[in-house]
C-alpha cells in the first residue's frame, strides 16, 4: 500500500519500454508515465500503451499516460565542414537560409524568427553553451556579437531570449501527434512551446475534453502570464530545461516556487520536472544535492515529480525511481512538512462544492480521519478536496475508468473504480469496505465522505458525512 501524497512521473524510453519495466517500474513507484512524442514512432508508443493499460487491468491500479507533444524546434542550418567557431567579441551575421556561407554567417531556417528579432535581444546555441546578442537589423540579416564562445554545429537548437515568436505552439507533427495520442486514450497531453493564452485556447479546442492538458512552462512570456494560462489549463509543468536557458539561471528557482504557487492556489496538478536525478542516468545513486531538490519541490507542494532521462535512456531506471520514491517518503515525514507543502492557498469561493472541500482540511486535523472518500464523475470533486491538502489518503470513487486514470496524478489521490450508489445507505456500507482496502482503516476510525446527492449527478456536491469504520 502506498502512503505517500506526491507523485512520481516517469519517462518511457528505450531502457524502459519494455513491458517487464514497465511494471518494474510502477511495483517500484511510478503513478505516472510519460511517452515523449520528439521521439519514436506511433507503432512504439501504441506497444507502451498497450502494456501500460495491461499492468492496469493486472494490479487494479490506475496508472496515468501523459503524451508529450513536441513543439517547434528552433534550430540553425548546416556549416561547411560541419561546424563553425564563434569567438568572444566577434560579430556574426544570421540570415534566413538552410547553409552557412561562411565561418561569419549563420543561416537559419525560421524566416519568421529573423523577422521578429530586434537589437538587444538574445539567441542561445546548444542548449545556453553559445550565446549571442543582436546589435543591428539590417537588409541582408541581423548582426550580432558573440557573448558566449565556442564551436556551433550542424542543427543545433536554438533559443530566442527576449519577444514572443510568431510560431504556433502546435506544429504540424503535433497535431498528427495529438491526433493519434487521443485515439488511443491517453489522459493527458503535455503542451510545449507554450507562449500566450491563445496557445491554450487552441490545444483545448482540438482535444474537445477527451484528454487533460498540461502546459510546460518553459518560456519567459507563459511566465508572466502564468495565472491566465493556468486558469485555462489543466495542469501545469515546470519545464525547468528549457527555463534555465531562456532565463538567468537563478531565476529558475524563483520562477519554479512561484507556478507552484500560483498552481496551488487555482487548485491545478502541477508537475517540476528535469534534471532531478540526473546523476543517475549513469551512477548508480544520486548526489546530495539532487536529493535535496526533490525534496524541495515536495516542500513546496508539488503534486509530482518527474524523472526523465534517468528512466528513459539510464542505466538504473527502476533504482532511479525507488530512491525518487524514498525521498518523497522522507520529506513527507519530515514533523515540519505540513508547514509547508500543505499550507492552504486561499483565494474566495462562492460554490458550495468549494466550501465542502475548503472545511475537508480542517475535519479531517481536528478529528484526525484516516481517509477521505470524494465521490466524482468528472475528478472535479477530488481536484477540490486535493486542492486543500488534508494529510490523509484521499480515495476518488469513480464510475468512470478515464477519470480514475486522470486521477492518479493528482496529490494524495487513490482513485477506486466503482458504480454509483444505489442511495445513501448503500453508499455508507460501500465507503467502510473501500476505507478499510484502500487505507487500511480498521475499527474505530473516523472518515470524511464528501458526494452529492443524487448520485451520478456531474457537479452537484453538496453533502459532507462523518462517518466511523465499525
Amino acid at each position: 500500500m502506498r502512503k505517500r501524497f506526491a507523485k512520481i512521473l516517469a519517462t518511457v524510453g528505450p531502457a524502459s519500454a519494455a513491458p517487464d519495466m514497465l511494471a518494474l517500474l510502477h511495483k517500484a513507484g511510478v503513478d505516472a508515465f510519460r511517452l515523449n512524442f520528439s521521439h519514436g514512432a506511433h507503432e512504439t508508443h501504441a506497444r507502451t500503451i498497450k502494456a501500460i493499460r495491461a499492468i492496469e487491468a493486472k494490479t487494479g491500479e490506475s496508472i496515468a499516460i501523459v503524451a508529450d507533444l513536441q513543439g517547434p524546434k528552433i534550430r540553425v542550418g548546416t556549416f561547411k565542414g560541419g561546424q563553425i567557431e564563434l569567438r568572444y567579441g566577434q560579430t556574426v551575421r544570421i540570415s534566413a537560409g538552410d547553409v552557412s556561407e561562411g565561418p561569419d554567417h549563420i543561416a537559419m531556417p525560421h524566416e519568421e524568427l529573423i523577422g521578429a528579432l530586434k537589437p538587444g535581444d538574445a539567441l542561445k546555441f546548444d542548449d545556453g553553451k553559445l550565446m549571442v546578442t543582436i546589435v543591428e537589423v539590417g537588409a541582408n540579416g541581423l548582426m550580432a556579437r558573440v557573448e558566449i564562445g565556442g564551436p556551433l554545429r550542424d542543427k543545433k537548437g536554438v533559443n530566442v531570449l527576449g519577444p514572443v515568436l510568431p510560431l504556433p505552439a502546435l506544429t504540424g507533427k503535433d497535431r498528427k501527434d495529438l491526433d493519434f495520442a487521443l485515439s488511443q486514450g491517453v489522459d493527458y497531453i503535455a503542451l510545449s512551446f507554450v507562449q500566450k493564452v491563445a496557445d491554450v485556447l487552441e490545444a483545448q479546442e482540438l482535444i474537445a475534453g477527451r484528454a487533460g492538458l498540461i502546459v510546460k512552462i518553459e518560456k519567459p512570456s507563459a511566465v508572466e502570464d502564468i495565472e491566465h494560462i493556468l486558469e485555462l489549463a489543466d495542469a501545469a509543468m515546470v519545464a525547468r530545461g528549457d527555463l534555465g536557458v531562456e532565463l538567468p539561471l537563478e531565476q529558475v528557482p524563483v520562477v519554479q516556487r512561484k507556478i507552484i504557487s500560483v498552481a496551488r492556489t487555482l487548485g491545478k496538478p502541477v508537475i517540476v520536472a528535469t534534471h532531478m536525478l540526473e546523476s543517475m542516468i549513469d551512477a548508480a545513486i544520486p548526489t546530495r544535492a539532487e536529493a535535496s531538490d526533490v525534496a524541495t519541490a515536495i516542500y513546496q507542494g508539488a503534486d509530482a515529480v518527474m524523472l526523465s532521462a534517468e528512466t528513459a535512456v539510464g542505466r538504473h531506471p527502476a533504482t532511479a525511481v525507488a530512491i525518487m520514491d524514498r525521498i518523497i517518503r522522507a520529506a513527507e515525514q519530515d514533523p515540519t512538512y505540513p508547514d509547508t507543502a500543505t499550507a492552504r492557498h486561499l483565494r474566495p469561493e462562492t460554490t458550495v462544492n468549494d466550501a465542502i472541500s475548503q472545511s475537508i482540511h480542517n475535519i479531517a486535523e481536528v478529528l484526525n480521519c484516516k481517509a477521505v472518500l470524494g465521490y466524482t464523475r468528472t475528478g472535479s470533486t477530488v481536484l477540490r478536496i486535493a486542492r486543500e491538502r488534508p494529510l490523509c489518503p484521499i480515495l476518488g470513487l469513480t464510475p468512470k475508468k478515464t477519470v480514475a486514470s486522470r486521477l492518479s496524478l493528482i496529490w494524495g489521490v487513490r482513485p477506486v473504480v466503482m458504480e454509483d450508489p444505489k442511495g445513501f445507505a448503500d453508499m455508507l456500507e460501500s465507503t467502510q469496505a473501500i476505507a478499510k482496502a484502500q487505507a487500511d482503516c480498521v475499527s474505530g476510525d473516523k472518515i470524511i465522505i464528501a458526494a452529492g446527492i443524487p448520485f451520478g449527478r456531474p457537479g452537484t456536491t453538496d453533502t459532507l458525512k462523518i462517518a466511523t469504520v465499525d
